[in-house]
């Protein structure tokens, strides 16, 4: 039986047009996603979008649709991206599915609630609309929210609370110990501190009359689930939890879960101690990517620095952007990215790269070789593979064009076309062994650019050079 292997995103709030951002978290799930495929491994990996939100009602009235309407068009939306950029998910969860994450939802609440963690109480706090979340005045910047920079609201209501305070130290320890692993180190340190600082009790539900939009509390219909026990939940909600858990019993616990640093407290805090509570396995990971900036700043139209991953498909297709956000942007730190930056990339590195290196050595192969070099699969690609590992995937990125330069210094220094005219067979011999190691790189290539590596093996059993470059130089 094949080993599993379980990876999600965060599912993304549809309330505009999915970003940078967006795009590079979901490429590199799918990434590590069809590494994981190449090694043999059944992979199930979720995406989806957070729909039980109060920004949803804002937007829609602005919009004067229904939230039905204006759900389905944003979720197409995400799944047109998705489409574009070659993501092989195995669900698109929906928070407003009533079948499939409703159930889980209202499942794992019972269990909280057994447990003797759920209690009800007045609460007066400061509400940011636009992250959906309570903060306290300590957690303000100048008193406006963190991520917003925006004054929040003061709210006076009775909710449902949940004890996350009674969880601190048993996550302090699973944290230490690394049975849920989070990288990188940096973002370990991070949580940690907080965990020093201790966790305080959090609100697990709003009246439906502040949020008509919403999974009713099981129990008490006056009142919704708020997003922890809501969103968070997509994760195992997905996979049957509270309905029908065989995917659940196969795929859970998840091997990593992807999301980026400004919800690191929800994901290394608040989730393990639900999943604590309900009696549940913690996740094995957590990679915590940084942000992508452009010029050295935070995108934003204001600034005129946002980069649209749709107008950069459409004018270098869907393979470099995978490529630069793979080899370009590190995985555990904020990445940059400018238009200069990306012509750059592409020029080096898929034009006069790869594209390059697989027509002159197809044309060798083509104009020397009187068959198809035999060419196996078995390659062996441990390092390679130990790098996806520990989710390091810039450097899988260049462990595969440290090999297309190695290549291109071979032919370099050895002159293979030169040599076959002396020495047919020796020229021969080398001309094979260069297809051989380009097939190897294409299979590298496969998780990061899946479409190019095809391509390059087609040729290959083929013996042809391509009829037109695998890519074109922008000048």
């Amino acid at each position: 039986m094949a080993e599993k292997f379980y990876i999600t995103t965060p599912i993304f709030y549809p309330n505009a047009k999915l970003h940078m951002g967006h795009a590079y978290t979901v490429t590199i799930c799918d990434i590590v996603a069809r590494a994981q495929r190449l090694q043999g491994k059944e992979v199930y990996f979720l995406t989806g979008a957070d729909e039980n939100t109060g920004k949803i009602l804002k937007v829609v009235e602005e919009q004067g649709q229904s939230v039905e309407e204006y759900l389905n068009q944003v979720t197409e939306n995400f799944k047109d991206l998705y489409s574009k950029l070659n993501i092989s998910y195995s669900q698109f969860i929906k928070t407003s599915d009533r079948e499939k994450h409703w159930p889980g939802a209202q499942a794992l609440w019972k269990k909280l609630v057994e447990a003797g963690d759920i209690y009800k109480a007045s609460y007066t706090g400061l509400y940011c609309v636009g992250c959906e979340t309570f903060y306290t005045e300590k957690d303000l910047v100048d008193g406006k929210c963190p991520v917003h920079l925006t004054v929040p609201e003061k709210i006076e209501e009775e909710n449902y609370f949940f004890k996350l305070s009674k969880y601190t130290q048993t996550i302090k320890d699973r944290i230490t110990s690394d049975e849920l692993r989070i990288f990188p180190q940096t973002r370990k340190n991070e949580i940690l501190a907080l965990l020093d600082r201790g966790l305080e009790d959090i609100s697990f539900s709003r009246p439906i009359k502040s949020v008509p939009h919403g999974i009713p509390v099981p129990g008490d219909e006056s009142q919704v689930i708020y997003v922890w026990c809501d969103a968070l939940v997509n994760y195992i909600s997905a996979l049957g939890y509270g309905r029908d858990d065989v995917l659940f019993q196969n795929f859970w616990p998840a091997n990593v879960h992807v999301v980026g640093k400004d919800i690191l407290r929800f994901h290394a805090a608040i989730w393990p101690a639900m999943l604590l509570s309900a009696g549940l396995p913690l996740p094995k990971n957590l990679l915590v990517h940084g942000l992508i900036t452009s010029g050295g700043h935070k995108m934003s139209k204001s600034l005129g620095n946002v980069i649209d991953p749709y107008e950069l498909i459409e004018e270098y297709g869907y393979e470099a952007v995978r490529h630069y956000l793979a080899r370009e942007v590190s995985p555990f730190d904020d990445g940059d990215m400018t238009k200069e930056r990306f012509k750059e990339s592409y020029n080096a590195n898929l034009a006069n790269g790869i594209g390059n290196l697989t027509s002159r050595i197809m044309k060798m192969a083509q104009d020397n070789l009187e068959m198809p070099v035999q060419v196996t699969e078995e390659k062996d690609m441990s390092k390679y593979f130990a790098l996806y590992d520990v989710y390091e995937i810039s450097k899988a990125g260049d462990y595969v064009w440290n090999e297309v330069k190695a290549l291109d210094q071979y032919i370099q220094e050895n002159q293979p076309f030169k040599l076959i005219k002396t020495d047919k067979e020796a020229g021969q011999k080398m001309i094979s062994d260069l297809v051989a190691r380009l097939y190897a790189v294409a299979q590298m290539l496969n998780p990061i650019m899946p479409e190019t590596s095809e391509k390059i093996k087609t040729l290959i059993k083929e013996n042809k050079t391509p009829e037109v470059p695998l890519f074109v130089r922008k000048d």
